[in-house]
């Protein structure tokens, strides 16, 4: 990518936008300009090598972080005093002078680099650089931390379990074994990089280094690209884990799994899938803290003379509930101990009543609920 380029504006999403709305613009355009679907398009195919540099940068919230640092600081597009040429450019730039090396209007004077760390240490975080020192490709980085919503049925939140999750990530390709190549082609050293894996922007020993984006920091092309991932050594695909759900999980509860996101480049290990639970609403269970809240309609009859009723608690047991005389609606009864159990408390179930009214009576029941009425004073 040039120098200047903006990550943003690459994805056409604000500085501001969400870490979900980046990503859903990503995999909008990635589906786009993905070769496989533009073979007749050769650009296509570098459109796409930006999104996703873009997007290995904007997806990562701490290379996120990094990058946004450095525009505040101006090292893209010239602002801040920054402006040097493209791979080690002798244009003039540097920090706001007038030529290579010469102080000028723009020179630092209201900070100090080593304030902040240094600024080949922040671009060497995001980019696999190491500063102007580092002339051989990119070492091992850990894949991309992938975030995923699961829905999770109350009941199971409730009492834990498992929930089964399907991913789709990027595996190494099982035809060119993650080499780019296709059968029987020869590696040859990377033209545009001359081998390195990377290709440098800046000037002098500001000079700043990124993955090569021919080679994809590799320094080495095959001769023919493989045609099933063309050339990018790995393909998209699906697969099913299990994600243990704690009991009591929240609604918004997360979890993280070290190692289940997307693949690392360079031999570098694999990222976390961090899963966030989106607990489903249930038919006969709400929740207050550690209790559950059952609600249980009964008649009037039952509600007046008194009666017995059976509760299934959240483990299917079936609990005898004895209704008093005289119960009102919305009344509560506790059976204590059948609530949600979490880090060594125990909630309670509380059943509350709801009073139903027959929508229809039969000849016998009609007699009957008059005779209460007279009986009651009442006069129709």
């Amino acid at each position: 990518m040039a120098n200047g380029t903006d990550f943003y504006a690459v994805l056409g999403v604000s500085s501001s936008a969400t870490a979900d709305e980046i990503k859903k613009q990503y995999r909008r355009l990635a589906k786009q300009y993905h070769p496989d679907a533009n073979q007749n398009d050769p650009k296509s195919a570098e459109r796409f090598k930006e999104i996703s540099e873009a997007y290995n940068v904007l997806g990562d919230a701490d290379k996120r972080k990094e990058y946004d640092d450095m525009r505040r600081l101006g090292a893209f597009g010239g602002a801040a005093g920054f402006g040097g040429g493209a791979r080690g450019s002798s244009r003039p730039g540097g920090f706001g002078g007038t030529g290579p090396g010469q102080p000028g209007a723009g020179a630092f004077t209201d900070f100090d680099v080593g304030g902040i760390g240094g600024l080949g240490d922040l671009f060497s975080s995001m980019f696999g650089g190491s500063g102007a020192s580092r002339t051989r490709a990119r070492g091992p980085e850990k894949g991309q931390t992938i975030e995923q919503t699961v829905s999770v049925p109350f009941r199971t939140a409730a009492a834990g379990g498992k929930v089964p999750v399907e991913l789709e990530v990027n595996e190494e390709c099982a035809i060119c074994r993650g080499s780019g190549a296709a059968p029987g082609a020869q590696i040859k050293p990377c033209g545009e990089c001359s081998g390195r894996g990377v290709i440098s922007f800046g000037q002098g020993s500001f000079a700043v280094n990124r993955p090569c984006p021919v080679c994809m920091g590799r320094g080495n092309v095959p001769t023919e690209r493989c045609g099933t991932c063309r050339g990018t050594g790995e393909a998209r695909a699906k697969r099913t884990v299990l994600i243990s759900v704690p009991a009591g999980a929240e609604n918004g509860h997360k979890v993280r799994l070290r190692g289940q996101g997307g693949k690392g480049a360079a031999g570098g290990q694999a990222g976390d899938l961090v899963i966030t639970f989106d607990v489903q609403p249930d038919r006969f269970y709400t929740r207050e803290g550690l209790d559950l809240i059952a609600t249980v309609p009964i008649n009037v009859a039952q509600a007046t003379l008194g009666s017995r009723i059976s509760v299934k608690t959240l483990g299917g047991k079936k609990v005898a509930l004895r209704i008093p005389p005289g119960t009102s609606a919305g009344r509560r009864f506790k059976i204590s101990g059948q609530g949600i159990a979490k880090e060594g408390k125990q909630g309670d179930l509380l059943v509350e009543v709801t009073i139903t009214v027959p929508e229809s009576l039969n000849d016998a029941q009609e007699k009957a609920m008059r005779d209460f009425a007279e009986a009651s004073g009442l006069k129709f």
